[in-house]
């Protein structure tokens, strides 16, 4: 059995002229066609939390997961096991919350069974069992008020804002949806969004929600560990200016203490990283899992007992790729771990800072600014020594 709807052909991986050019990418997970978001906020005082749902084009795509933390907070993860039943899902819904999150999704299961999408178990339109993984979270308290937190009611916003959307519709960033109230580490986190169209024609692109209990910032320079290694050298910050953060985190962190609060050691960093590719289930999985790569490069240490680490994989299938050249899937594997590192990087610059009765999370722009002359113009690592020889002395995985 498999989610209703018409399959569309696979389109051949190779140029081919009669084929319509596609549209200059968004850096988005919705540049993969047909794939939407939609997020949504838990409202009242003392919220600081939110779902953000990815829906799937209709036909739902091939899915699976792969969890790397000791504390995950997920629901149907068992279903996209490539040994059993279900072939597809129509969508999957990142949320705040922890486990009293989750609730979020039973709102995008009825809504996706009012539009008869689904697994078909009968003859009827509507006769159907939508499979909707999910993952959670730990944001509880941080606006104040334990018991705020998504439920059915934010699930449904979140999924019906992602249907209202257009295709290709840019992605929202930063202290929004599931990232609402994001922590990574001592900066606040948040959503964020990466895509890349390699030289065969495929799309890989990455959404994520970074609530790391590590750290997402180079102690000794001021720089996002996800920056290193990326197309462009970093631009290390200038080092009056990094030393003034640091003091200002110091205090913060301080300050907190002596209130009696600070962050629990409980966080969660959750992703989907999405292909137009024909990729079979166990591909996807193999996706989902070296997508944690890009994580590691981002975070550091990452996947601990206090993380619930879970990477989903969605795979369109809509980019005929051949299965049996392993190159041509290995390139697919590698810019699922780049885009989600690039991800993480945009999802802190885009986060901003938050201060309320669950204390005060301060963002990453706001201590170091996000214009050239606000960092060192030479590009030089204000200690003078070589980051890359210094690398392994962190927490993650390659």
């Amino acid at each position: 059995m498999v989610a209703e709807g018409p399959q569309p052909p696979p389109q051949s991986a190779l140029p081919d002229a009669s084929q319509p050019p596609r549209p200059p990418l968004l850096d988005a997970l919705t540049d993969v066609a047909g794939v939407r978001v939609g997020h949504a906020q838990v409202a009242g005082a003392g919220a600081l939390s939110g779902t953000t749902v990815v829906l799937a084009p209709e036909g739902g795509a091939v899915a699976a997961v792969d969890v790397r933390g000791g504390g995950p907070g997920t629901r149907e993860t068992d279903a996209l096991d490539p040994r059993n039943l279900v072939q597809r899902v129509d969508a999957i819904v990142l949320t705040g919350g922890s486990a009293f999150g989750l609730d979020a999704a039973s709102g995008v299961v009825a809504w996706l069974e009012e539009q008869g999408r689904g697994v078909r178990v009968g003859a009827g339109p509507t006769q159907v069992v939508p499979v909707v993984p999910a993952a959670a979270l730990f944001d509880l308290g941080r606006g104040g008020d334990w018991r705020a937190r998504p439920d059915a009611s934010t699930g449904r916003a979140a999924v019906e804002a992602a249907a209202a959307s257009e295709p290709g519709t840019p992605v929202a960033e930063g202290s929004v949806g599931a990232g609402t109230g994001a922590v990574a580490g001592q900066l606040k986190g948040g959503i964020g969004t990466a895509s890349v169209r390699l030289g065969s024609g495929v799309t890989v692109a990455a959404l994520v929600a970074v609530n790391a209990a590590g750290s997402v910032l180079d102690p000794r320079t001021g720089v996002l560990f996800g920056e290193y290694g990326a197309g462009e050298p970093p631009a290390y910050p200038a080092a009056g200016t990094h030393a003034a953060a640091l003091r200002r985190l110091a205090r913060e962190q301080e300050a907190m203490a002596a209130a009696g609060g600070g962050v629990p050691p409980f966080n969660t960093t959750i992703a989907v990283v999405a292909t137009d590719a024909d990729l079979v289930r166990a591909q996807a999985q193999k996706l989902a899992g070296t997508a944690h790569d890009g994580m590691a490069r981002a975070v550091r240490p990452v996947h601990l007992l206090t993380d619930g680490d879970t990477v989903f994989a969605l795979a369109t299938g809509r980019v005929r790729v051949d299965s049996g050249n392993p190159v041509a899937v290995n390139e697919i594997l590698a810019a699922g771990a780049d885009v989600l590192a690039r991800a993480i990087v945009k999802a802190v610059r885009a986060a901003r800072s938050t201060e309320g009765p669950g204390g005060a999370f301060l963002a990453y722009t706001d201590l170091y600014g996000d214009r050239p002359d606000d960092r060192d113009p030479h590009g030089d690592r204000p200690d003078g020594k070589d980051p890359h020889k210094d690398r392994a002395d962190g927490g993650g995985e390659a």
